[in-house]
């Protein structure tokens, strides 16, 4: 077999992109959140001797104190002279009277060694702020006076502990006795103790078992123990048919339990004023507020985009070590060799900041440019955008628009919003003339129409369908059941009402 001399031959230059360590960190720090790029900063603040935070009360170009000494040494001199100058008696008597104020001259007979403490000495309002009682605290409280043993006792430490934050027991009982070691007739009456404490329904293991239990709470508080071991026509329709409670059929009920509609209208009212959650009332979340990472404000007439970097360090390049690097000459080359490294890592992080602020900047003029009747206006008015067109337009490429657009925040004369709000998809209009409609735009005007619909009759979603079409919006069925969905809008025969 003849070799081919002319393999090898063909060489074909192409060009591809190189992920260096410091290209894919620097992508990382582009997507990173505001909370994300502080902790990122103060590790690299951390672990980079050359790499230094500006101070605060310093403008860039300034020069701080140390860095000139020529500077320094002047400043020393007219601050001397000035300390020199002669005082008056009212001088000295004042600054007297205010040493005086500041040893504390406010004593309490026998108070001789000891002066009268300070408001800095108080501890802070976080410290002396009241937290309010979990439902964890709340039940061992009321275990502690239970006649339980201590045996019984450690059993319910154990489901209160397990209990979620809505006040159910999620785990089984066969966790349990496997935990405790104990039999099971032991847990199930330690778990009949603790459901008969305060919240009502507490500690049940799924919605039916809340109910019945708050209605036996009810049945006894109003008729006393003894009527409570007859079932009330309550607890008959929770026990036998929540499902059908549930999608409003009411008739099936009254013909099942051989009663009357109007006496289920009644039972219901009772087992509305039930509380589905009973550790509701003693849940709080802490609600953190969301620091917005841009600015977009309207100033004479064009919008202006500015940057927070409020509570941002500002980095440099420490010139005690910038000093040192040019005036010494006879260190080793290991040392020189880490002050190099570690020159070109401080470096290339003010960089990518700079860029990374560059970036926010031009993308976040780009979704002004595209959504200014939403600036404007309001939700009504936001268009339906993608990520290409914004990278189209900025020249850049998509993923580098989806990390910019990643887990930052934007506050407008609308509020506040996520940078991913603004990108949606369109909705076709009836008149092919007309501009394309915003889905956002779509799911607001479902809500304000459920909003402001009739509880006895609400719309169904055929009937949202043709109120859309008569405004000249195109949508199916089906789009409308999953807008709603997605809004968190029971369907019509969960939100009727006939009383």
């Amino acid at each position: 077999m003849a070799i081919n001399p002319r393999l090898g031959l063909y060489q074909k230059q192409t060009t591809a992109l190189v992920m260096t360590p410091q290209l894919q960190q620097a992508i990382k720090l582009l997507q990173l959140s505001r909370l994300e790029l502080q902790q990122t900063l103060a590790q690299h603040l951390d672990e980079n001797p050359l790499l230094e935070e500006l101070p605060a009360d310093l403008e860039d170009g300034e020069v701080a104190a140390g860095e000139d000494p020529a500077a320094d040494k002047k400043k020393e001199a007219e601050e001397a002279a000035e300390n020199a100058e002669v005082k008056t008696e009212e001088q000295v008597a004042s600054e007297e009277q205010d040493w005086a104020e500041y040893l504390g001259i406010d004593r309490r007979p026998g108070d001789v060694e000891y002066p009268s403490g300070s408001q800095d000495e108080l501890p802070s309002y976080d410290q002396t702020a009241v937290k309010p009682t979990s439902l964890e605290d709340h039940l061992l409280w009321q275990l502690g006076l239970s006649g339980l043993t201590d045996s019984e006792k450690a059993i319910g430490r154990m489901i209160i502990g397990n209990l979620d934050e809505d006040g159910y027991l999620r785990m089984s009982l066969d966790e349990i006795v496997a935990d405790a070691g104990v039999p099971i007739g032991q847990v199930e009456a330690v778990l009949q103790q603790v459901q008969t404490f305060d919240p009502a329904g507490v500690a049940a293991r799924d919605l039916r078992e809340c109910l019945l239990i708050q209605l036996a709470h009810l049945d006894r508080a109003r008729f006393g123990r003894r009527s409570a071991q007859r079932s009330s026509l309550p607890q008959a329709i929770v026990s036998e048919h929540l499902k059908d409670l549930e999608k409003k059929h009411y008739d099936r009920i009254a013909k099942a339990l051989d009663v009357t509609k109007e006496e289920v209208f009644a039972a219901i009212r009772i087992i509305e004023g039930l509380e589905p959650k009973p550790g509701r009332p003693y849940f709080s979340a802490d609600n953190y507020a969301v620091i917005p990472d841009v600015f977009v404000i309207k100033h004479e007439g064009e919008w202006v985009i500015q940057l927070n970097e409020d509570g941002m360090p500002r980095l440099r390049i420490s010139p005690y070590y910038k000093r040192m690097m040019s005036g010494r000459k006879a260190d080793s080359e290991e040392t020189k060799a880490y002050l190099d490294d570690k020159l070109r890592g401080a470096q290339w992080i003010i960089r990518s900041i700079e860029q990374r602020n560059k970036t926010i900047v031009k993308v976040v003029g780009s979704i002004v440019k595209f959504q200014e009747q939403f600036f404007e206006k309001g939700v009504q008015h936001l268009r339906p955008l993608v990520l290409k067109q914004v990278a189209e337009d900025v020249g850049m490429h998509e993923s580098t628009i989806s990390r910019v657009t990643a887990n930052k925040y934007v506050h407008c004369p609308q509020g506040i919003f996520e940078l991913k709000f603004f990108f949606n998809s369109g909705i076709q209009r009836s008149d092919q003339t007309e501009d394309m409609l915003s889905s956002v735009t779509v799911r607001d005007m479902i809500r304000r129409m459920v909003a402001e619909e009739d509880p006895l009759h609400p719309l169904k979603d055929q009937e949202i369908v043709a109120r859309l079409r008569s405004n000249n919006i195109m949508i199916a069925r089906r789009t409308v059941a999953k807008y709603r969905s997605e809004v968190n809008i029971p369907s019509a025969s969960q939100r009727k009402r006939v009383f």
